[in-house]
């Protein structure tokens, strides 16, 4: 009785392929902002060069191009954040040890930085540095933040001074502003060119990999939150964890993006979602016969939530992982309550 209440689960390719979203849904897309932050900056780049080409006048001048241009301030720290390579979490420790870094001068009792541009010194005076908390949020570059257009002001102003010119202050190894170097270009249009496009080459190509990881681990998240709120506080969910099974070469367990448990039962849960195609299925597929081996040798089950049109062009894979799957749903929410009806099935 229980195998036939539970074989409906059991989908081939075709009836998966019936179901499936194919395209990242709109909601996830917006949700993963930051993994899509490359592309938006590259989009502004030039506009950005051109801000750095017009300040030939001084130091501050920037403020008032960033502001004739109605650029998005949190738009232009992001830039300098890429460029320096120094974002939330450097910029967090500077601004807890802040008046270590930059005396404090009275009679205003302002912090203050002494720089040197174009082979002349100068002191700006921090309008709101150190603050009570920075984060990437308060600074406007995180994903939720970064698309929504922010001016310049005070705070922001004291962020890009030390950007800019950090690297030619005297604090600059003591607070690791090496890399804050960009003001010393400015005006100079080939060699911000130059700079700028070099150091996004080598940005991308770290960052490039990054788009379906973050959404991957944003669709997971979805599922967690669906399956926690659907199956209620009876059933612990877990994120990348991992099942301890007799047979298993690893002591440490097998892995998986999802664990459900309920009284000593568990349904060990695989997401994959690839909009490009890549090995990632292949090696899933080739797992996929001993992994459920020997999840039933221990009692347990295994489920696939598998979409996207780069999975489904490696057809074997999805066909022998349907095969050795016990339940197998598309990334849609109307499967995700498939996945949560198999779950109760299963744990009873």
């Amino acid at each position: 009785m229980a195998n036939t209440r539970l074989k409906k689960y059991r989908r081939n390719i075709n009836e998966l392929r019936e179901v499936a979203a194919i395209w990242w849904p709109e909601e996830l897309l917006t949700e993963s902002a930051t993994a899509s932050i490359i592309p938006t900056l590259l989009k502004r780049q030039e506009q950005f060069i051109s801000i750095l080409t017009l300040c030939t006048q001084s130091p501050e001048q920037v403020f008032e191009v960033i502001n004739a241009a109605q650029f998005s301030a949190n738009l232009f720290l992001k830039h300098l954040v890429i460029l320096a390579d120094y974002g939330g979490e450097p910029l967090s420790r500077l601004n807890k040890n802040f008046q270590a870094i930059f005396p404090v001068k009275k009679p205003d009792n302002k912090s203050t930085m002494k720089f040197s541009w174009r082979e002349k010194d100068y002191v700006y005076q921090f309008k709101k540095l150190p603050i009570k908390t920075l984060n990437n949020k308060k600074l406007g570059i995180d994903g939720s933040t970064l698309m929504n257009y922010q001016p310049l002001d005070d705070f922001k102003k004291d962020i890009i001074m030390i950007l800019l010119y950090g690297s030619s202050t005297e604090v600059s190894e003591q607070a690791g502003l090496e890399k804050c170097e960009i003001g010393a270009l400015l005006g100079r249009k080939q060699e911000l060119d130059r700079y700028i496009k070099q150091k996004y080459i080598t940005v991308s190509r770290i960052t490039g990999g990054a788009t379906a990881n973050t959404l991957g681990q944003v669709a997971q998240k979805t599922v967690i939150k669906f399956l926690t709120s659907y199956l209620g506080k009876n059933y612990k969910i877990t994120s990348n964890a991992k099942i301890n099974l007799e047979g298993y070469e690893n002591n440490l367990g097998m892995p998986f993006d999802i664990v459900v448990e309920k009284n000593d039962k568990m349904v060990g849960i695989e997401v994959s979602f690839q909009v490009t195609t890549n090995s990632t299925i292949e090696r899933k597929a080739a797992q996929a016969k001993n992994r459920q081996r020997l999840m039933h040798e221990n009692g347990y089950k295994i489920a696939y939530i598998i979409d996207g049109a780069g999975n489904f062009q490696r057809s074997s894979a999805i066909t022998k992982i349907c095969q050795y799957s016990d339940c197998t749903i598309a990334y849609r929410k109307t499967e995700f309550k498939v996945l949560g009806n198999f779950i109760r099935d299963s744990l009873i």
